[in-house]
């Protein structure tokens, strides 16, 4: 009989499958990626900022954590950052054939179902009671509402007012289109924790 290093690549591989070692660890891999695959589906995945829109509060480049269970559990409150899927007014601004129109977003919800919600003077007012936004960047160089939030909605609006196509321009993010919140950036590692997420 010849000895491994002998026989060709493909006979090596199919007898390394046939050995012990070869099925515990096809049997290993196998479980493990399982594991993976359910956790990423279910309860938490990665996500990467393209975008200055969530400046200061992601930089482009950072690489945060989006928990997928607690939408199930736990109503949405304002000043949470969110991932979700673009609604489908922000496929029609920027064109259901873009690229753009297929990315999940992430922004800050500013006001649930109910809140009266109104941008004046650069300042967010939520039921008419001016809100403290340590996390933008700049105040808001627009107008909008006053509006009423309906049920089954938010409204979200990126950190970086002023540069970001959120929902002053597009309107309400139905909450069934998010796909989870953000916990906390991963990378880089001078970046990782929870800052200004809330």
């Amino acid at each position: 009989k010849k000895s491994f290093n002998e026989i060709g690549f493909f006979d090596q591989v199919r007898e390394w499958f046939a050995s012990d070692e070869g099925k515990e660890d096809v049997k290993t891999y196998t479980t493990s990626l399982a594991v993976a695959l359910l956790l990423r589906l279910l309860i938490i995945e990665p996500r990467y900022i393209p975008s200055l829109s969530m400046y200061p509060t992601f930089e482009v480049g950072d690489q945060l954590a989006v928990e997928k269970v607690t939408k199930r559990i736990r109503p949405f409150s304002r000043n949470e950052v969110v991932v979700f899927n673009p609604p489908q007014a922000f496929r029609e601004i920027v064109g259901d054939s873009s690229r753009k129109a297929k990315e999940a977003l992430i922004k800050r919800i500013v006001a649930v179902e109910g809140d009266t919600v109104e941008v004046k003077g650069g300042k967010l007012y939520v039921n008419g009671v001016m809100q403290d936004e340590p996390f933008t960047a700049e105040d808001a160089a627009y107008e909008f509402g006053p509006v009423l939030v309906p049920p089954g909605d938010v409204l979200v609006l990126g950190d970086n007012r002023n540069h970001s196509l959120d929902g002053h321009i597009w309107g309400f993010l139905p909450a069934e289109n998010v796909i989870g919140r953000a916990v906390f950036v991963y990378w880089p590692p001078w970046r990782v924790g929870t800052n200004g997420m809330y």
